[in-house]
């Protein structure tokens, strides 16, 4: 179990940039997974040390990701960000006009990659800097109410460019009204998409597959439940609003005394 846990995991296709990056998330993997499996066939766990590969200086290898620290995050816009990272001393990063380079990160339990040209000047020292653009969706759909949103959903999977952030709440009676349980699993192995279901009329967790027991409430999406949900988004979101009339009224109103204004939220 403890070899188990030490496993490198897999990447999905969604956590694959498709700019042909050197290396590509699939490259470390296998590197990672083959460092592993010698260490596990000498039960040596001190092989796993040097399991990412990184260094600490501004050599940037096409082979390997390099550790550098984030010295500070400025808003420009209301989904864009300029991140400034810190070089050791003086040092550049030398790249040639029009190159691009590859970050790497964790973002909501998977590694992703993406590639980004750097802002700040070619010459620039102890620093480089990239703008990194964030949106984020909140989508609250309740039984049929699901279907408007599949084919966002759809579109921001489907385009390797689009980084929007989608938070998908369904609302249903129980497990086994659960609509397209297949597809909507097959979502959240995108690294940008999340969901959680509420179910009302089910009367335990235990009592569902253990894949879905972490991100399912029993009962109604109630005003705490709201704010609890729209506190652990990245930023504050775009709502997206289909149900009944009443789920409807409700939700705007959990929606509002959770702080969103009303130009913040589309009600299908």
């Amino acid at each position: 179990d403890d070899w188990l846990a030490l496993k490198p995991r897999e990447p999905s296709p969604a956590q694959c940039c498709g700019s042909g990056c050197k290396p590509c998330i699939y490259d470390v993997y296998e590197k990672e997974l083959a460092q592993w499996e010698r260490a596990k066939a000498k039960q040596d766990k001190s092989l796993l040390t040097e399991k990412k590969g990184q260094s600490n200086n501004s050599e940037l290898n096409p082979d390997t990701f390099t550790a550098f620290s984030v010295s500070s995050v400025e808003q420009l816009t209301e989904d864009t960000y300029q991140y400034k990272f810190e070089l050791p001393g003086n040092s550049s990063l030398r790249l040639s006009l029009g190159q691009h380079i590859v970050l790497r990160g964790v973002v909501n339990g998977l590694e992703v990659q993406r590639a980004y040209t750097p802002i700040s000047p070619g010459n620039a020292e102890g620093y480089f800097e990239v703008l990194i653009k964030y949106g984020e969706l909140l989508m609250l759909a309740a039984g049929t109410g699901l279907a408007p949103m599949l084919p966002i959903l759809q579109s921001i999977t489907e385009n390797e460019e689009d980084e929007t952030f989608v938070t998908l709440v369904g609302c249903f009676r129980s497990f086994g009204n659960i609509y397209l349980k297949p597809l909507l699993q097959d979502l959240t192995r995108y690294w940008n998409i999340r969901m959680f279901y509420i179910l009302s009329q089910e009367s335990s967790l235990e009592k569902l597959p253990w894949s879905y027991q972490e991100n399912t409430y029993i009962g109604r999406l109630n005003e705490d439940l709201m704010k609890t949900i729209i506190n652990s988004c990245r930023r504050k979101p775009f709502v997206l609003l289909c149900g009944s009339s009443a789920f409807n009224e409700d939700m705007s109103r959990y929606l509002k005394a959770a702080g969103l204004e009303e130009n913040s939220c589309f009600v299908f």
